[in-house]
């Protein structure tokens, strides 16, 4: 489902003033078009993991940094993985 930044902040639970925050750090990256910025459930996802990141764990914006982008690479290995797979299954034997 694609939202709107109204949509996005109410699902989301986030205040505006910390999206834009979180916008200028890139901890969100939302899809732009001529109508502007569009979010998918994936960013909502993400919002509340930083949201209980920073509330629940105490971790700061560094910290918020850094755990993001090991859940980044994390989601790109599990990728990787998923081709690979795919492709052995394509190899004759």
């Amino acid at each position: 489902m694609i939202m709107t930044r109204q949509e996005f902040l109410t699902s989301s639970g986030v205040e505006a003033q910390t999206l834009e925050f979180w916008l200028e750090q890139e901890w969100l990256i939302p899809e732009r078009n001529a109508g502007g910025m569009r979010f998918s459930e994936h960013d909502v996802a993400r919002a509340r993991l930083i949201r209980d990141l920073k509330a629940d764990l105490g971790i700061n914006d560094e910290g918020i940094d850094v755990v993001l982008h090991l859940v980044d690479q994390l989601h790109g290995v599990r990728r990787a993985l998923a081709q690979l797979r795919a492709e052995l299954r394509r190899e004759p034997t």
